[in-house]
């Protein structure tokens, strides 16, 4: 068996996209996965499973869409990439609170990325670097203040679903927990 790492983009914010998290649970155990746990409410779990990660991820969003009534975009990590983005976290250390660091996870490598319109919208003291996999934001300021943040998939021209160093951390957490 894999271990991978679910990301639901959109889940649970402002009143819309409603999915219990013991429903994804459940939803995930229907297809076949296994140990399967959730961190916060935004859509985050970690499992094992014999299947394709393309076509699990087509399976889930498709269950939710026929069970809650929208369809969520999936992306669907193996853990060994997962850790590999968070390890590579250039902004990391102890002198920046998590909860300023954030990273956007890209379903493919961008490739028609509007760099010029990065460095307009960046706020003083935002930082930030892309690679094939990720987008890495320190954000100073807050995210909530950020044009940056706000506009990252229309620079990059990818889907992307970001989360906060901290909750990227404790999705590392119940990965160690399943070896």
């Amino acid at each position: 068996m894999k271990t991978f790492v679910a990301l639901l983009r959109g889940i649970n914010v402002g009143g819309k996209n409603i999915l219990p998290m013991n429903e994804f649970r459940a939803l995930l155990t229907s297809l076949g996965c296994e140990d399967v746990a959730t961190y916060i409410q935004s859509g985050n779990a970690v499992f094992r499973s014999k299947s394709d990660a393309a076509e699990l991820s087509e399976s889930l969003a498709a269950r939710i869409n026929s069970k809650f009534g929208f369809r969520p975009a999936v992306m669907l990590l193996p853990a060994a990439d997962f850790v590999a983005i968070a390890d590579a976290n250039p902004f990391e250390s102890d002198e920046v609170d998590a909860k300023f660091l954030h990273i956007w996870f890209l379903r493919e490598p961008a490739k028609n990325v509007n760099r010029s319109r990065l460095q307009k919208v960046a706020a003083v003291g935002e930082e930030f670097e892309l690679t094939k996999s990720a987008f890495y934001l320190c954000a100073p300021n807050g995210i909530g203040r950020s044009k940056l943040a706000a506009d990252v998939e229309r620079c990059l021209g990818v889907q992307a679903t970001a989360r906060n160093c901290r909750t990227v951390g404790k999705i590392g957490e119940l990965l160690d927990a399943l070896v």
